[in-house]
């Protein structure tokens, strides 16, 4: 056993992916920098100023994290503070070496709705904007980078930008009432968060140009008929369905984190980022 747990420690450590594989999987390595005209600090410095909820994270001993999205007077939309705090959550994710699955859910029996439009508004400028989509990419690409199972648990609603993070995780879970709505088109814009391309992966180009552009509203047996969800729960109640979804992600973790984690760089070294160009 001792000697299992080495090997996947080393690969792990060294894997053999091409150079560009193995930058885009780098703990911390960001998509955006400074020769892209993105000024991480300067965004922070202006996310800081929208107060609002937060990002919650809780860490279970059986090795599950419990990412929570707490606005509830705001569908759970993402403030300024919100994502810088989904960024500090993901650098402690980052170092949890003892993670293997992770759930993200929203507070009050429901995901999100995407982000605070009243701070997006007071960012005042396109380029602003940008540099927002900048760092929300950042965030959700170092996110699909950890060595942890991650598992969105739909409750409710999520829409726009909510439904974008759902496809930031390697599964889905419903509620039989929930739904998931990419309610861009109507709003004139496009997904900015890189969700466009993930959904791609997930469900198809074919389907995901019809869900995009339809705006489709995929309740819990659409989502399901077209893959977009693993599974619909049997449970609607906050605290019954979390239970479930956990009971759900532990068939996947069984065993010690260092295989865990490495199944999960092995699975995800496979594949570019949904954000790069093949």
């Amino acid at each position: 056993m001792e000697l299992k747990q080495e090997m996947a420690r080393s690969l792990l450590k060294t894997s053999s992916l091409s150079v560009r594989t193995k930058l885009l999987h780098q703990t911390g390595l960001s998509l955006y920098n400074t020769s892209h005209g993105f000024h991480e600090e300067e965004v922070k410095k202006k996310l800081e100023q929208f107060p609002g909820g937060s990002v919650d994270l809780q860490k279970e001993d059986s090795g599950i994290g419990i990412l929570t999205l707490n606005n509830p007077s705001k569908m759970n939309a993402f403030s300024g503070v919100m994502f810088l705090q989904l960024l500090e959550k993901v650098i402690e994710l980052e170092n949890w070496t003892e993670g293997k699955g992770l759930i993200v859910r929203g507070a009050k029996n429901t995901f999100s709705s995407g982000s605070d439009l009243n701070a997006v508004k007071a960012l005042g400028t396109p380029e602003d904007g940008m540099t927002l989509c900048m760092f929300m990419q950042n965030t959700l690409t170092r996110f699909m980078r950890l060595p942890l199972i991650s598992v969105a648990l739909v409750q409710g609603r999520a829409l726009g930008g909510g439904a974008e993070f759902t496809t930031a995780c390697d599964f889905r879970l419903m509620t039989p009432e929930s739904e998931i709505r990419f309610v861009h088109k109507e709003m004139g814009i496009i997904p900015s968060w890189g969700g466009a391309t993930r959904l791609a992966e997930i469900i198809g180009s074919r389907q995901a140009l019809k869900v995009l552009s339809g705006a489709l509203k995929l309740d819990s047996k659409k989502a399901l008929d077209i893959g977009m969800v693993d599974e619909v729960l049997q449970s609607s109640g906050e605290t019954e369905c979390l239970e479930e979804a956990q009971e759900w992600l532990k068939q996947f973790i069984k065993g010690p984190p260092e295989v865990i984690r490495a199944l999960k760089k092995s699975v995800a070294s496979a594949m570019l980022s949904p954000l790069s160009c093949k």
